[in-house]
């Protein structure tokens, strides 16, 4: 029988199998007695044989199997061959595919106990294009599929394939979760972290070491997507290449410098939008001794759904212990913040709180004050302002208390004139843009500006036409109010605060209200209710602060004013390591003073709680 009889025989059995109509017990039989020639044939000519088949085309058995008396016999275990197939049977090196894979292009594995196939000898590169077969169907379903899945599914079927059963597919129990396209997403990040814990990972202290050579990241340079998805594994802090330690000084730098502490690369891990996030609080106290009991409605409100990464905190007529309201502050906050620095002038206080990670991009903090009373002695009134560098963007923040007086609007800004003239700010800290400064005005000597304080602008109204206007007022909508702002009309002039903007106001006026109380001043005064607490801010480029939240804390009732805060979004660019770093530097003893107030606090509401439950009430009948 020439050899097309051959593969016309096995595609003739191979549809009678499919179609039910052959005869499985009697096939070993016809199968022996057809090719009991094959195992005389020289070893040349069946190599010959061999090689005119193309990839696509199905091989004959050796020798066929014989019929399975028990149908989960191959289930249960290997069968044992017989005596004439351990003789015949060429012994099996293909490599194996895993169970749970599909055979696409072997048309066997669909019908059961069909022939298996395997290929002896060399394979030629030219086999993939072979078209000499004449059995058309097989080589139909082949070419129903693109030639480049055909030639890389065809190479993994030269081998010998046992018969098995295919499992059905796992389905996920519950819809899988949306992965971004993007490596440095936080599912594909955590999705594959390996536990420490589990001791089945020998290897895993071996690779972590390994992960820190600089012949590994040189491969990946180009990608930075590779070298965050490499190290999100193991740890969140970037690897570190020796050849950047030994070669430059992280004191001196460029703002592209790889490696530099304030540099690009530094700044897109921590903030890959480029954008912090700072909340600003002022509030006149006073002089109240009695502090609130929790301060967390003036700091974290419950509304707001993150923390921000900067504090700060203006006081006006402060308490007369300073250092109990930085503690207060602390152990509100809690132990993710710091305090970078505090300053005061007489019973005006300023101060910075910073998440703990964000320290060492911090430069050297320095501070300035100015008087506006005539008797220099006298610091109630006047201003304090906070100057440092953060990567590369410089801020300053002042807070300020202007003459009071409905009718003191000169006086007010005069105020004015005098801080943005005396306030010798920055002393050390190099102008990140001179060439946009002007030396008679602090303001534009920084990028960004805050400032706020209790500036003492009043309504032009007198006190029954703002009670009507707040009776009739629908809502948030306060600008029948600010149409008699002396502020306002003042910016809008150009009088003071130039270059200044502030958020539209939608909250009540924050003046002047009866103590522990919300009705405004009932005294025989009589004064007008009045925004004198406010916050404005500048910045060097357009659009570098966005308001996110400007108003007033209401729940704060043990002083006259009601607190107002803000918090803003601003932009940050990146720095030289040049400047005069402050590597890190806080208030430690505060710190730990207000954590440890945070945790006996903490025990006594636990306590109280014990103890209201253990207790019981006796009735006496």
């Amino acid at each position: 029988m020439n050899e097309n009889g051959v593969k016309d025989f096995v595609f003739q059995l191979q549809s009678d199998r499919a179609s039910g109509r052959a005869d499985i017990s009697k096939e070993p039989m016809q199968i022996d007695q057809k090719y009991s020639t094959r195992s005389i044939k020289p070893a040349q000519h069946e190599q010959k044989q061999e090689e005119m088949l193309s990839s696509f085309d199905p091989r004959p058995p050796l020798q066929a199997r014989p019929p399975l008396t028990d149908p989960f016999e191959r289930v249960k275990g290997r069968r044992l061959k017989t005596s004439q197939e351990s003789l015949t049977d060429c012994p099996r090196t293909g490599a194996y595919i895993g169970p749970l894979k599909e055979d696409l292009t072997d048309p066997s594995s669909s019908l059961p106990n069909g022939p298996a196939v395997m290929t002896n000898g060399p394979k030629h590169a030219d086999q993939s294009e072979h078209v000499g077969s004449p059995l058309s169907p097989f080589r139909d379903r082949s070419y129903s599929l693109p030639a480049t899945q055909r030639r890389h599914q065809f190479k993994t079927d030269q081998h010998f394939r046992h018969s098995r059963i295919i499992l059905s597919p796992l389905q996920p129990c519950r819809a899988l979760p949306s992965l971004e396209c993007n490596m440095a997403s936080m599912s594909l990040r955590t999705a594959n972290q390996i536990d420490r814990d589990c001791m089945d990972y020998k290897g895993l202290d071996r690779l972590h070491r390994n992960f820190s050579d600089s012949r590994l990241l040189e491969t990946m340079v180009s990608d930075s997507s590779s070298v965050n998805s490499m190290k999100s594994n193991f740890s969140v802090l970037n690897p570190i290449r020796p050849k950047d330690v030994r070669n430059r000084s992280f004191l001196e730098g460029s703002v592209l410098g790889h490696g530099a502490l304030l540099g690009a690369e530094e700044l897109d891990r921590y903030f890959p939008e480029r954008h912090v996030g700072v909340y600003i609080a002022t509030w006149n106290m006073q002089g109240e001794k009695g502090l609130p009991n929790n301060l967390d409605d003036l700091l974290l409100p419950t509304d707001t759904e993150f923390a921000q990464d900067f504090y700060i905190i203006g006081i006006q007529e402060g308490c007369p212990d300073r250092r109990e309201w930085e503690i207060r502050l602390q152990e509100t906050l809690g132990p993710y913040y710091v305090m970078l620095y505090a300053a005061a002038h007489g019973v005006l206080y300023l101060t910075v709180f910073v998440r703990r990670d964000l320290i060492w991009f911090c430069s050297e903090v320095e501070h300035a004050t100015v008087t506006t009373r005539i008797i220099s002695q006298i610091k109630t009134k006047g201003a304090v302002g906070i100057g440092f560098t953060f990567f590369g963007t410089s801020f300053l923040f002042i807070t300020s208390h202007f003459t009071s007086g409905d009718s003191k609007i000169y006086e007010r800004i005069l105020d004015y004139n005098k801080i943005i003239e005396a306030l010798a700010l920055p002393k050390a800290l190099p102008d990140t843009n001179p060439y946009r400064s002007i030396s008679s005005d602090v303001t534009t000597r920084f990028d960004e500006v805050f400032w706020f304080g209790d500036f003492n602008f009043r309504l032009n109204k007198d006190r029954y036409g703002i009670e009507a206007v707040l009776k009739q007022s629908d809502g948030p909508n306060m600008e029948p109010l600010l149409q008699h702002d002396q502020l306002l009309k003042e910016m809008k002039d150009g009088a003071i605060f130039k270059g200044f903007q502030e958020a539209p106001i939608h909250f009540l006026p924050t003046y002047k209200f009866d103590i522990g109380c919300d009705i405004y001043d009932s005294t025989s005064k009589q004064r007008t209710p009045s925004y004198t607490d406010r916050i404005i801010f500048r910045s060097r480029q357009t659009d570098d602060i966005k308001v996110i939240r400007y108003t007033a804390c209401a729940s704060i009732k043990t002083s006259d004013h009601r607190p107002v805060i803000g918090m803003f979004q601003v932009r940050v660019r990146p720095g030289r390591d040049n400047i005069p770093l402050g590597a890190g530097q806080f208030d430690r003893s505060l710190y730990l003073e207000g954590i440890r107030r945070r945790i006996s606090r903490e025990l006594q509401r636990q306590e109280a709680m014990k103890n209201q439950q253990n207790s019981t009430v006796c009735c006496i009948s």
